[in-house]
């Protein structure tokens, strides 16, 4: 049975762990088809030991967005691995820990940068890296944590995922010419490594609990994986800057 990724060559950052959102959108991808590269930093050997549980292997290549020297050399060692790509997920996001946690107000610059630096700048940064390898169009997946609103404990996240959206439209706008389509999966809270590094993340949580129309799983992180294969398939030939709702539906509420 064909797969709604049959063919396609996708590169997937941040698979750190198996309850990653981007370990589940790396097997679906493969499960549908796609042929996987990983990236990895800072640790690769932690992905590669993750990549083994995927249904089939998958090569993990180390990247810090923030590094312009692994930007430069992405393009090589990609088209030597797959001869070009298809899509691109980026699932990266980082705030010192003084940037988090009921911290808003006294957090320094210096944090703050780092935080828009690694969660939402790199987001441009990676697909100018990889753009030369979607030579016949593409799509580019990111994910988000809804930045309409002010979370508890998010702190400097929040303006960095309202930073992430921001861009993401502004890709869709500049590389539409390019027939590369740029949206984002904003996704309900899932227990990953990333969420577990906010301090009183479980408060956050309680909103799903309590809100959710649709019954919300914090140890399922498939349906955003799912919704993530969807964007990369051609099934959203037309559709960019976008941000899909994959949160049990707990943005639509008002009260």
């Amino acid at each position: 049975m064909s797969g709604i990724l049959d063919g396609k060559r996708v590169l997937i950052t941040g698979v750190l762990m198996e309850s990653s959102i981007a370990f589940h959108t790396a097997k679906v991808a493969q499960e549908q088809g796609a042929e996987v590269i990983l990236t990895a930093f800072p640790r690769p050997t932690l992905t590669e030991r993750i990549a083994k549980k995927l249904p089939k292997p998958a090569k993990v290549i180390e990247l810090d967005v923030t590094n312009d020297e692994h930007l430069a050399r992405v393009e090589g060692v990609v088209r030597e691995e797959l001869g070009g790509l298809d899509g691109v997920v980026h699932s990266i996001g980082f705030a010192p820990q003084d940037a988090l946690g009921g911290n808003f107000l006294n957090t320094p610059f210096e944090s703050v940068s780092t935080a828009m630096h690694v969660s939402a700048f790199s987001l441009k940064s990676l697909t100018m890296a990889c753009l030369p390898l979607m030579e016949d169009g593409g799509s580019v997946v990111g994910l988000t944590f809804d930045a309409q609103f002010a979370w508890p404990q998010y702190d400097w996240m929040g303006p960095a995922k309202a930073a992430l959206e921001a861009t993401s439209r502004y890709l869709a706008r500049d590389l539409g010419k390019q027939n590369v389509r740029c949206n984002l999966i904003s996704a309900g809270p899932i227990g990953s490594m990333a969420a577990k590094s906010i301090p009183g993340f479980g408060e956050l949580a309680k909103v799903w609990d309590e809100r959710s129309p649709l019954a919300w799983d914090m140890s399922d992180p498939e349906p955003a994986g799912r919704g993530v294969v969807a964007l990369l398939s051609d099934f959203f030939p037309k559709t960019t800057g976008e941000i899909v709702h994959v949160d049990g539906g707990v943005h639509i509420m008002g009260a």
